[in-house]
């Protein structure tokens, strides 16, 4: 029988017993990277961001193999950005006029109340730095107050603002861009600056102050910001 023959009546690889395939993680594994590298991979496909003060040793794992990661991610038309002042890494979908590119990232826009409270905690935490403070730190109730302020008039009653601020400050936490200390005290991450960036800011503070012109009609829709990519 030729090779051809055996090709075409065996298309499949046959399974190696992992007893007699010592490097292999699973039965059939054909992967190189260690299983630690692959859980990095994994794991900064599934979540939005990989924290180095939350996640100590896949960062160690990410800092030691961060070329071959990168590869593995650029196979798949996503960009790796590393921030080793912030500590934190993220990906981006990368996107080509002149290249046809699958889209493994989906965006998703942040809720309404999310942006609002978004907005707040990065005012507070420019102000904290500009002011040559090392970090920032904000109270629920303070931070209700505030973006209560920020609602459309005609967007609901009190309570369920108040409802959904509260709701936004956990979704935020998840994410890590607040620390809760205490119990109603927050610590804003830095990733706030990445996940708010400074142009953006300015596009809300002005739509914010136009609320408020008597001269100008308002808009009173909140503009859209996105969160940071994750798999589809």
């Amino acid at each position: 029988m030729t090779d051809l023959e055996a090709t075409t009546e065996d298309p499949f690889i046959t399974p190696v017993a992992m007893e007699d395939d010592p490097d292999a993680t699973f039965p059939g594994d054909r992967g190189v990277l260690d299983p630690a590298v692959r859980r990095v991979l994994v794991r900064l496909l599934q979540r939005r961001f990989l924290l180095a003060d939350r996640n100590k040793e896949d960062w160690s794992v990410l800092m030691d193999n961060q070329q071959v990661v990168e590869s593995r991610l650029h196979d798949v038309f996503v960009r790796l950005i590393v921030d080793v002042e912030r500590g934190v890494a993220y990906k981006q979908q990368v996107r080509s006029e002149d290249l046809e590119v699958p889209i493994l990232l989906r965006d998703e826009a942040y809720s309404q109340a999310e942006t609002l409270v978004l907005v707040y905690l990065r005012t507070v935490y420019q102000r904290e730095s500009t002011a040559g403070e090392r970090s920032a730190r904000v109270d629920v109730e303070e931070v209700e107050q505030t973006v209560l302020t920020y609602f459309p008039d005609a967007d609901g009653d009190i309570a369920r603002r108040q409802r959904a601020v509260r709701a936004a400050l956990g979704r935020l936490r998840q994410d890590g861009i607040v620390e809760e200390e205490s119990e109603g005290r927050y610590l804003i991450s830095p990733l706030v600056e990445i996940v708010m960036s400074a142009d953006r800011l300015r596009e809300f503070t002005t739509w914010l102050r136009d609320q408020t012109q008597p001269e100008q009609k308002p808009d009173h829709t909140v503009p859209d910001h996105t969160q940071p990519e994750t798999a589809s």
